[in-house]
This record gives C-alpha cells, sequence and structure tokens, in this order.
C-alpha cells in the first residue's frame, strides 16, 4: 500500500466529477464498434462465418431501479445487435453475493469471462494467483485509458500491469429526507453527538431514523470506518497497524466503537437490520421510510430515480468528540471490471468490455448515474436535469482533503472477515468496545 497516500491526493481532487472533459465517450459508440478483432465483429470474414461467442458478464447491478442496471442491458443490447455472433450472458448479483460466488470460482479456476473485483487489497490474492488477465493493450487502443481520471487506475494496478477498469471513484457521505427531517423537528447535525440526539428525535416522532443493509456486512463497515476517520483525526490507522506502529487497542479504536454503538443503541437503525440485504436497505430509504442514509455517493442515481427525488439533501460526516475533519471522506475507488485470463473468448470478451467502457460515461450521464463515475463526463450536469441534490454531491467533491480506503480494501481477507463479523454483531448486541479491539487485533495477528 505504498502507493496508497499518492493516489489518495490524485483521486479524490476537485476536477473528480465537475472536470467535464472531453473523454471520448461523445463518439464512443460510433467508434467502439470497430474495436477488436474480425472474429468479434458479426457477419463474414473472407468468406467464413463467425463463430458464435457467448461471454459471460457477471455483475453487481441487479437492482432494476438503479440506473446502472438498465444502462448497462441497453450497452450489451447494442453490443449484440453490432456483433451478431455474440451473445452477453448476465449474471447479476448483489454485491455480498457476488464475492461469495467469485471465491467458489476462483477456488475451481472458473472465473467467469468478465467479473467484478475491488480494488487494492481485496483483488490482490486473484491477481497472484494468476485469474486475470492484464489489460494493458486494450486500454491502448481507441484513447480508453484516457477517458478515466488520473490516478485511479492504479488502485487496479499491479506489477506495471492493470488487471480491472473501474466503474466509479466516490465519496462517503449522509443523505437525508428533508419532509421527514422537517416533520421530526430536526436540523442537519455538525456533531456526531448531535446525529445522536437527531436519531433519538426522530425516534420519538415514530420516524425511522436511518437505514442500512447489514446483511452485506461492507455496509456498516463503511459507516464504522467514517467514524475511525474522525476518531484517530486523520486516515491512515490501518496503514499504521500494518506497519506497527499501532494495534487496534488503540484508544481511537476503541472510542469509534464506543462511538457507533451509541448509534445503534440509540435506535438509529431498522428492526431485523441484518436480515436487509444493500438494495433492501437501500430502499428504505428511496421510498420515503427513513430520514438518513450513509452510502458512497453512487446511491445518488439511484435517489434520482425514487419517489423521494426532490426530497432529499446531503451532508458530511461530522466530527466525532471534536475530533477529525469533515472535509476528510471515506475514499471508494469502485468496483471494477476484470476479464478471466483463461476466457476461452479472451480477444472478443476484451473487445466487448472495450465497447461498454467506451460507452459508459455517455450512458451513465444520459440515465442520471455519472455522480461519481471513475471516467471524465463530457456534458453539463445542471442542464441535463440533474437535481439539485446530485450538484450537491458534485460540489462536496471540491472540498476533499483526503480521507481513507475501507477495511477490506485495505487489510488481507482474513483480518477484513474478522473485522465485518465483528462489526456486523454490533448490531445485534451490545459489547465492550475492548473486547471488540481485542477480537480485531487477534484476527489481525492470526492473519499476518
Amino acid at each position: 500500500m505504498g502507493k496508497s497516500f499518492k493516489v489518495l491526493k490524485l483521486a479524490m481532487i476537485g476536477t473528480l466529477a465537475l472536470s467535464l472533459a472531453a473523454c471520448g465517450s461523445n463518439n464512443g459508440a460510433n467508434n467502439s464498434s470497430n474495436t477488436g478483432n474480425n472474429a468479434a465483429a458479426g457477419g463474414n470474414n473472407g468468406g467464413t462465418k463467425a463463430e458464435n461467442v457467448t461471454i459471460t458478464f457477471q455483475n453487481i447491478y441487479p437492482d432494476p431501479t438503479d440506473p446502472k442496471h438498465g444502462m448497462m442491458k441497453k450497452i450489451v443490447e447494442q453490443y449484440e445487435k453490432e456483433h451478431t455472433n455474440v451473445k452477453i450472458e448476465l449474471d447479476s448479483l448483489n454485491t455480498d453475493q457476488q464475492k461469495l460466488k467469485l471465491k467458489t470460482q476462483a477456488a475451481s479456476k472458473e472465473v467467469p469471462d468478465i467479473t467484478i473485483v475491488n480494488p487494492s487489497a481485496q483483488m490482490k490474492p486473484f491477481v497472484d494467483a494468476g485469474l486475470f488477465a492484464p489489460l494493458n493493450d486494450m486500454v491502448e487502443q481507441n484513447g480508453l485509458k484516457d477517458t478515466f481520471q488520473e490516478g485511479i487506475l492504479d488502485w487496479y494496478t499491479f506489477d506495471n500491469n492493470l488487471y480491472a477498469l473501474p466503474d466509479g471513484n466516490n465519496i462517503g457521505v449522509v443523505y437525508y429526507n428533508k419532509e421527514l427531517f422537517e416533520q421530526g423537528g430536526v436540523k442537519v447535525p455538525t456533531t456526531f453527538e448531535e446525529m445522536v440526539e437527531v436519531v433519538k428525535a426522530l425516534k420519538a416522532k415514530g420516524i425511522q431514523p436511518m437505514a442500512i443493509g447489514e446483511k452485506d456486512t461492507w455496509t456498516g463497515s463503511f459507516l464504522f470506518m467514517n467514524i475511525l476517520l474522525r476518531t484517530n483525526q486523520g486516515p491512515g490507522f490501518l496503514k499504521d497497524v500494518q506497519e506497527g506502529k499501532k494495534t487496534f487497542e488503540d484508544p481511537a479504536f476503541v472510542d469509534a466503537v464506543t462511538a457507533m454503538q451509541d448509534l445503534i443503541q440509540a435506535g438509529a437503525f431498522q428492526e431485523g437490520v441484518t436480515s436487509f440485504d444493500y438494495n433492501a436497505g437501500e430502499n428504505l430509504f428511496k421510498t420515503g421510510k427513513a430520514a438518513m442514509y450513509y452510502m458512497g455517493s453512487w446511491a445518488t442515481g439511484g435517489m434520482e430515480a425514487s419517489s423521494v427525488n426532490g426530497k432529499v439533501g446531503v451532508f458530511k460526516f461530522p466530527t466525532v468528540k471534536g475530533k477529525g475533519d469533515a472535509n476528510q471522506f471515506m475514499l471508494a475507488p469502485g468496483s471494477a471490471f476484470a476479464i478471466s485470463a483463461n476466457s476461452k473468448h479472451l480477444e472478443e470478451t476484451k473487445d466487448f468490455l472495450n465497447y461498454f467502457m467506451l460507452n459508459f460515461p455517455k450512458e451513465a450521464f444520459a440515465v442520471k448515474g455519472a455522480v461519481g463515475i471513475a471516467q471524465k463526463v463530457d456534458g453539463d450536469f445542471k442542464a441535463q436535469g440533474y437535481s439539485d441534490m446530485a450538484m450537491e454531491v458534485l460540489g462536496l467533491f471540491k472540498e476533499v482533503q483526503g480521507g481513507d480506503l475501507s477495511f477490506d480494501n485495505t487489510m488481507n481477507p482474513g483480518t477484513s472477515q474478522g473485522h465485518l463479523t465483528s462489526i456486523q454483531n454490533l448490531f445485534v448486541q451490545k459489547k465492550d468496545p475492548v473486547d471488540v479491539a481485542k477480537e480485531h487485533q487477534a484476527a489481525f495477528e492470526s492473519n499476518k
């Protein structure tokens, strides 16, 4: 992780989503059908009909209400129309389902043609096992590499080989329902302590304070890590643990667990929270049944396509016990598309992914799903009809002064699993924060 802080600086600066430099997406549809080799192009090649090919496209866009779901299907249908011998078979799963399925597939070396991986520490074991094909040659075609924001591809590069193409580059924010805040008689909190009081006040008025999908354990971890970013008074806690400068029993970590439990015990989250997956948790907020929702800015497009559009605002995660800087965010280089090194149709798969990514910015922009994507966007968000809330989120990108990556994008898989289980347990029962810290340290020590 020696490159972490170099990229933290590059990945989240003001030009992140507001730099509307032309990226080639405006002519991607015209050029991309000619990318790749003759085998990928439908029709005849020297009088010989192209071989029929099926490409399995594993993805994490299962929710029909998510603009990216429809955008994905549109690009796939366009490609199939232009390449009549190619069939794209979609395997759409939620995040945790996909992670588990990929582990099983990787163990048997049966990775689908295209799959989803997360950056840095999460994808390294797959790369080390030789499961992914390098994409260096592919991204140099038709200027694809230049469509990505500066520094973002570093998170998916090992030994100078690029192994995946990200769909996002996001920050963690708190979405809130303005109508429910008004009904509850509360204002946007400027400190974590005020946030807890807002939760109590909303609860007293019969309003569900917050929503989360903690069946997918990364959601609670993502929230917890923002608290730790504050109690540690800045980024780098996990890096310090890795380098032996701190342990998980450090006061900053214990304080973060205490604060997380304060929020849970105040009644912030819906009953049966660990039975709600990511989509179900988010849908509580998108249907107006919860007043707050902490998530990555990628959720913005879904808000605009929901019944709460026009009622939602955003705010920065606040300071905790006076500690931390609200302009430091949880940074989320997105999930990314990788190609199996053992694909039976490697060139055709590269051709399709190249086409998909060339068209991604334009199509995401069109469906109001381009807030926080990893590529540059050619267009005027306001003129396109993006909401005031979306413009607020875009404005927050300009204020980013660094931050941290998620736990499981930083630590090895064994330590990360111990962490995810430990944090999920906090939603079920109250625990001594010191014991939680010891659980983490034990997981770290046993997975070195």
